[in-house]
């Protein structure tokens, strides 16, 4: 039995040991200690059981001494723990510290958790810049189009990194006052002589206000001519109101042809009623013969007229000639 105790005890001491030294950094204790950093193996084993990696706390709170920057253990792993970035918050301080720009922990720290790259906001404070803008279209008051590009020379404001607006605003404000400025000039020659004049009157809206940047500059990188818009646009007014005098014609074409059908219509129907009245005419002759209101000779006597009235019209060439009656001619013979 103490043969087995004896056996397993150096085991159990090697992982003792190895628990002890996983859960507590010694090594990176060391590295504290040897650059001149005071941190307990408390704080250490603290971070342990707050689920806190050390060294995400420790090398960047070392590079923080090292570089001239007052922080705290607490402070660093307080914006840990609330979803910062550590280390690339201590790496603007650093660098802000250099460029000799006032800023502190907490504002850093509340830059970094608004989403917003600190570490790259202070570099652009030192080193500015250059946005270059797509290729804007504008027409002047002549009709011409205008086809230009700036470059917009921007510093990083980091009292409105928060809240402020980013690229995207700039870029369309710096568009806006493009086009406007442009779409102010009497003619495009005097903008591609003076093309000064628009980055002047850009400049002169502020458009930096409520951004995250300070406009140093607007330059104009390229002008070029585009299209005659105003003469394009009489060219369609002229079309179009050639289509709606087309179209207004081909409606009262189409009115009067549905009115000449309409005419045409009401004649058939006109004749047709003339021929139900000629139809009536040999019945009522007939009636009249039947009650002795009409003579044989004086039915005679109407067909010679209307056989002269015939005879007359095919001579004229008024009419053609009809066929006599067959029931006169028959009697008549």
């Amino acid at each position: 039995m103490g043969l087995i105790l004896a056996g397993l005890l150096p085991l159990l001491i090697i992982i003792f040991l190895a628990l002890f030294f996983s859960f507590v950094p010694i090594g990176l204790w060391i590295s504290a200690v040897a650059a001149g950093v005071k941190v307990s193996l408390i704080s250490l084993v603290g971070m342990r059981l707050r689920r806190v990696p050390p060294h995400r706390i420790i090398l960047p709170f070392i590079k923080a001494q090292k570089g001239g920057v007052e922080t705290t253990i607490d402070k660093l792993e307080a914006h840990y723990l609330a979803g910062g970035n550590v280390d690339n918050v201590v790496d603007a301080l650093i660098a802000a510290t250099r460029a000799d720009i006032p800023i502190s922990f907490e504002r850093a720290a509340a830059i970094d958790l608004a989403g917003r790259n600190v570490l790259e906001a202070v570099q652009m404070s030192v080193n500015p810049k250059v946005i270059e803008t797509p290729l804007i279209s504008a027409v002047a008051k002549d009709g011409i189009e205008l086809k230009v590009k700036a470059r917009v020379t921007v510093r990083a404001n980091i009292d409105r990194l928060v809240g402020g607006a980013g690229e995207a605003t700039i870029i369309a404000r710096v568009g806006e006052g493009i086009v406007t400025s442009v779409g102010s000039s009497a003619s495009h020659a005097g903008v591609l002589e003076n093309p000064d004049v628009i980055s002047k009157l850009v400049l002169d809206k502020g458009l930096d206000a409520g951004t995250a940047f300070e406009i140093l500059s607007i330059d104009i990188a390229d002008v070029d001519v585009g299209r005659n818009i105003g003469a394009r646009l009489q060219m369609d007014q002229a079309e179009a109101d050639k289509n709606i005098a087309q179209a207004k014609a081909a409606e009262r074409r189409f009115a009067a042809q549905a009115r000449e059908q309409e005419m045409r219509a009401a004649t058939q129907e006109m004749r047709a009623k003339v021929v139900e009245a000629e139809a009536e005419v040999p019945k009522a002759l007939a009636e009249a013969l039947r009650s002795g209101n009409l003579g044989v000779m004086d039915y005679y006597a109407m067909q010679n007229i209307l056989a002269d009235t015939r005879m007359r019209e095919a001579i004229s060439g008024q009419a053609p000639p009809r066929e006599p009656e067959d029931s006169g001619e028959k009697k008549e013979r």
